[in-house]
Formats: C-alpha cells, sequence, structure tokens
C-alpha cells in the first residue's frame, strides 16, 4: 500500500470540516460522492495476506466510505467488485485539499468492499490502496 501518512492526515482533517468534494472516475463518467468518512480500522485477518487470491489486505486499513445518489453507478461498479469477476477493479476518486496554503489535487485508488443499495443512493465500502498529489 502507497498512502504517504502526512497526507492523509491532512486529508482527513481537513475531511472532518465536511468541506471537500469528492468525486469518482469510472469509465470516462464522474459521479458526485457525499458523506464520506476516512477512517483507520482493523481488517478482519489474523497476518497481513492476499484475501481471495486477488488482493492484498493487511491488518489495518484506511477506509473510506461514501454515498452516490446517481443509480447509474450500479452496472459500472460489477466490473470493479471481488465475487463474480477474477479482477478487482481500482476505483479512482479525487478531491481537493489546502496544503500550507495552496491547493494541492489528491488521487486515491480504492478497492471496493461493499456497496449498500437503497431506492435514492448507493453506499460505498472501499479500502484506500494508493494516495498521491500533485499541485
Amino acid at each position: 500500500m502507497s498512502v504517504n501518512p502526512n497526507l492523509l492526515k491532512i486529508l482527513i482533517d481537513s475531511n472532518d470540516d465536511d468541506s471537500l468534494e469528492y468525486t469518482l472516475h469510472l469509465n470516462e463518467r464522474f459521479f458526485h460522492i457525499s458523506h464520506v468518512s476516512i477512517i483507520h480500522s482493523s481488517i478482519p485477518v489474523n497476518k497481513p495476506t492476499t484475501r481471495g487470491g486477488v488482493y492484498f489486505s493487511d491488518k489495518f486499513a484506511y477506509k473510506i466510505k461514501g454515498e452516490i445518489n446517481d443509480l447509474s453507478v450500479i452496472p459500472l461498479l460489477t466490473n470493479n467488485m471481488l465475487g463474480p469477476n477474477t479482477e478487482f477493479g481500482e476505483l479512482k476518486i479525487t478531491t481537493e485539499i489546502e496544503s500550507d496554503g495552496k491547493k494541492t489535487c489528491v488521487e486515491m485508488f480504492t478497492n471496493l468492499t461493499n456497496s449498500v443499495q437503497t431506492p435514492d443512493s448507493i453506499e460505498l465500502s472501499m479500502i484506500i490502496i494508493k494516495l498521491n498529489h500533485f499541485n
């Protein structure tokens, strides 16, 4: 996992203010993500392992959860979920934070671990696997 802890702390602190806007990039389409939370929590494994032979899981991970109100995203997500697929695609999420008085673009690459659909939205639970930033 390639996650800069300092950048992640800035991201989590900025997220606590609820001032960040998140965008999911999927198949050349963009989806606004709302009600985003980022936490560091345990994963139900006893030691670092490859889960399902598809993706690596450590004992702790940074997790991100958010909601998309555009249900047209659902058919696009099926190619990124573990289960019916042998490949486990990464989801790209972007946002913009302020760091040292400058705007910084942040790219998160995640694995989708769970989704819950309601009549109006879909809630995505993901693990952050890579975090990039650029000005």
